[in-house]
């Protein structure tokens, strides 16, 4: 009996601890408290956690850059930028070719390219002698533009594929040019065959060479090259009489021929070898730098087309044509698209002239070189030049 009493405690026991044993635990993931409502912090918020407003957050005030004279600022890090840092425009030259760019007796350069490197320095600076002319030989141009010596080419050069795929950019021509030769009157020349075995003098690294070799070859001519690497040398062989004929850009033969002690005693032929547009040139990877000097040329171009130049500039300042308010930077803001005042044009003709003041000046009919306009006259005197419009 007593074990039975026990047994029946002992069982009674097991299932109260069974039972207490199984009750339900409440799951980690949900709280074990009622979550309080959120209260609106009436704190002032620290230094590390400002509250957000409207109003954007103050920038840094820009450092100062010189700008250029009424117009905008240039592109960080580009050219424009370093040249107006520097205070001057360095431009290469050839130095020794009356008519384009020559060291004259008083210590200035003078000529048609120097003048187109003025109108660079005054549509920068609004002051066409904040300009340095630096020299260079047909073997120094390129290394000079490439290295940063100088900042652009107005040297004669001609624009052709090879150079402009050759870490350079070409400006729009200034000067239709083409390739000629000069003989001595008293040699009776006036065709290529007539310098069958002929000696040649010719420049080195220059289009020059190539196209003299071309046509005689393409004309079943022998001739014999005399070469030099610089222009002095080689028309010194040719007036000593080292050779029978020199050849070059035709402006080139004129401008030479003029310093000849009788220049009457040699003649130009009548014979074009060759296409050169001669044309400004920059380094290659600076759009805004090439911009700057393309439209600098062609104010020039334009000036002309519109009838202004230096003396009558004043008379359209209040004009009513449209094209021309905005050419003059009267209307408008183009001149900040090029990192210019907008008034560029405006310096650049007081300073320089237009195209034809320029041509005229220097290579014109009351200059010892006494040059046509031919091709060079604008496109509605029957010429090539042709500016884009200014709008």
């Amino acid at each position: 009996m007593n074990r039975q009493i026990l047994m029946l405690w002992v069982g009674m026991l097991v299932l109260i601890l069974i039972a207490c044993g199984s009750q339900p635990t409440a799951p980690a993931d949900e709280p074990t408290a009622p979550v309080a409502e959120a209260t609106v912090e009436t704190t002032e918020p620290t230094v590390d956690e400002q509250v957000p407003t409207d109003e954007p957050a103050p920038t840094a005030a820009p450092t100062e850059t010189a700008d250029p004279a009424g117009g905008t600022t240039a592109q960080a890090g580009s050219l424009l930028q370093r040249v107006l840092n520097r205070g001057n425009l360095i431009c290469g030259v050839n130095g020794g070719l009356p008519g384009f760019s020559n060291l004259e007796p008083d210590g200035t350069f003078r000529g048609f390219d120097a003048d187109f490197c003025r109108a660079v320095a005054a549509a920068i600076f609004g002051d066409p002698e904040q300009v340095e002319f630096r020299p260079l030989s047909t073997q120094e141009r390129f290394t000079a533009l490439q290295t940063g010596e100088v900042d652009v080419l107005f040297r004669n050069t001609t624009w052709t594929l090879s150079r402009d795929t050759s870490a350079m950019d070409f400006g729009p021509t200034t000067f239709y040019d083409g390739q000629g030769i000069m003989v001595r009157a008293d040699l009776g020349a006036t065709s290529l065959s007539d310098l069958e075995g002929a000696d040649i003098c010719v420049q080195s690294g220059t289009t020059t060479e190539l196209n003299l070799t071309d046509n005689f070859r393409a004309q079943g001519i022998s001739f014999n090259p005399v070469v030099f690497e610089e222009i002095d040398p080689t028309y010194n062989a040719y007036s000593e009489g080292r050779c029978d004929a020199v050849t070059s850009d035709i402006s080139q033969l004129v401008s030479r021929r003029t310093t000849f002690e009788d220049p009457g005693a040699h003649e130009i032929l009548d014979i074009v070898l060759s296409k050169e547009p001669l044309a400004p040139v920059v380094a290659q990877g600076d759009s805004q730098w090439r911009d700057v000097v393309s439209w600098v040329v062609y104010t020039t171009i334009q000036a002309e087309e519109f009838g202004i130049n230096s003396t009558n500039i004043n008379d359209f300042l209040d004009t009513e044509n449209p094209d021309i308010r905005r050419f003059l930077g009267i209307d408008g803001e183009l001149g900040s698209g090029l990192g210019l005042p907008n008034d560029f044009t405006v310096t650049v003709i007081q300073s320089v002239g237009n195209y034809a003041e320029i041509f005229d000046r220097n290579l014109g009919p009351d200059t010892p070189f006494n040059l046509d306009r031919g091709q060079n006259a604008t496109w509605q005197n029957g010429g090539l030049l042709y500016s884009p419009p200014f709008r």
